[in-house]
């Protein structure tokens, strides 16, 4: 048994597994596991009040049996019902009726129909109407009614003390009780079926924005793989001219137009390696020729090539520690790293230091700079397209296609404002989504 998952049914917590389709059932057992333990508690505070309290002798042992039965059910099937994804309604239908049995138990040896707590099967039937289909809850009705019929006819009297009823007006006092504990327990489950359902619709609606994204990239990925196609042929023409101009007499001789063919014929090639690296990424988050290389001098090569360009900023690498692993070098996480390093210089700042540490499990690389920081707006929809506060078009997909591509590959982004000024990503990522095969 997780204790993680006991923590969270505990405290009423919803683990995003119990969200997922073909779930309900297990929520749906969970929350009876825990409305049990509520009952069971309950059970032994009355029968120890009426025995010790009223001076009213009841036969212990067997009215015992009912709550330590309920305890062995719950300490058996809450690691089972963890380990499982699906309950089906046959599993609950047994459940309540195991609940509708230890409540007839009790009944029977405490005066039958006449005791207030009888009214306890309406709190049953309740469940039963929201957990159940509707042919297990009539047949759950069905049943309940023919236990109280039963009950009325046999059952063992309760031993009132002489004038108990005048004196301590027992059935009035056992008819408050029982409609507060009938109050609190439809309050607390009722309470905690709406958290789950809004939580679940608040699932189900990032998982439609998730599916929307991806979509989306489906569709920029076509087009960025169609765009690059249509590339390649002018830029190798673009390439072929320049490496004749760089031939020319009157380039040769003039050192300044030199350089900017020098220069031109760079840019262009920067140009065809990514073209080239979107057509091995075209539709996936890993090259289809990747090389294996140590993260440090992968990293150390992304800075590099992004210091090829000219830029301002200083860009210094902290570790990695405490390993230094083989990964593979995908070109797409290529391009998003160096992207991320682009939005940090476009943004202002002057230092970022990259902080990478890596163990057996995972990779976890944070960018820190000095920058004004990431504005309001951005924390609030990160990953979600053309959030940009640049007003160009096109803008705001730098961070967009970096939460997507981590998210394929099995990680997670974080970002955040430092309090002494500048921003902060983190991105963590499984060691074995990089890992050579």
């Amino acid at each position: 048994m997780k204790i993680g998952a006991l923590f969270d049914l505990l405290t009423g917590q919803t683990d995003e597994t119990l969200l997922a389709p073909g779930t309900a059932g297990r929520r749906h057992k969970l929350l009876l596991i825990q409305l049990r333990w509520l009952a069971v508690f309950g059970q032994a505070l009355t029968i120890a009040v009426v025995h010790w309290g009223y001076g009213i002798s009841l036969p212990l042992a067997s009215l015992l049996l009912a709550p330590t039965a309920l305890v062995v059910l719950n300490i058996i099937s809450l690691p089972l019902v963890l380990r499982r994804r699906a309950v089906s309604d046959g599993e609950i239908f047994v459940s309540l009726c195991i609940d509708a049995a230890a409540l007839t138990w009790l009944l029977y040896f405490s005066g039958g129909a006449s005791n207030p707590f009888s009214a306890l099967f309406v709190m049953q039937i309740v469940l039963a109407a929201v957990l159940l289909r509707r042919r297990y809850v009539w047949i759950f009705v069905l049943g309940t009614s023919a236990t109280m019929a039963l009950l009325t006819l046999w059952h063992r009297p309760l031993p009132l003390p002489e004038g108990a009823d005048e004196r301590l007006g027992l059935l009035v006092q056992g008819s408050l009780i029982n409609f507060m504990l009938i109050a609190v327990l439809l309050a607390a489950f009722v309470s905690r079926t709406i958290r789950n359902v809004r939580a679940r619709d608040a699932w189900l609606a990032e998982t439609r924005q998730q599916a929307a994204e991806h979509e989306h990239i489906v569709r920029m990925g076509l087009l960025a793989s169609g765009a690059a196609h249509e590339l390649g042929t002018p830029l190798a023409s673009l390439s072929v001219i320049l490496s004749d101009w760089r031939h020319l007499p009157a380039v040769r001789e003039d050192e300044e137009l030199q350089t900017d063919v020098q220069q031109m014929q760079a840019e262009v090639e920067r140009c065809k390696s990514i073209v080239t690296n979107i057509l091995m990424a075209a539709g996936a988050a890993r090259g289809q020729a990747p090389s294996i290389v140590t993260l440090s001098s992968f990293l150390s090569e992304v800075i590099a090539e992004w210091g090829e360009r000219g830029q301002e900023m200083q860009v210094r690498l902290d570790g990695p520690t405490p390993r230094n692993p083989h990964i593979i070098a995908d070109p797409a996480m290529k391009q998003v790293l160096s992207a991320l390093i682009d939005n940090a210089a476009e943004a202002g700042a002057g230092h970022l230091t990259l902080h990478a540490v890596a163990d057996g499990e995972a990779m976890i690389l944070t960018f820190t700079d000095d920058g004004p920081g990431f504005p309001a707006e951005i924390l609030s929809r990160l990953g979600q397209p053309y959030q940009s506060t640049k007003g160009r078009a096109g803008a705001g997909l730098g961070l967009f296609l970096l939460v997507n591509t981590m998210r394929t590959l099995g990680g997670s982004v974080e970002a955040d404002n430092l309090k002494e000024g500048g921003a902060r990503i983190r991105l963590r990522l499984p060691m074995e989504a990089l890992a050579p095969k």
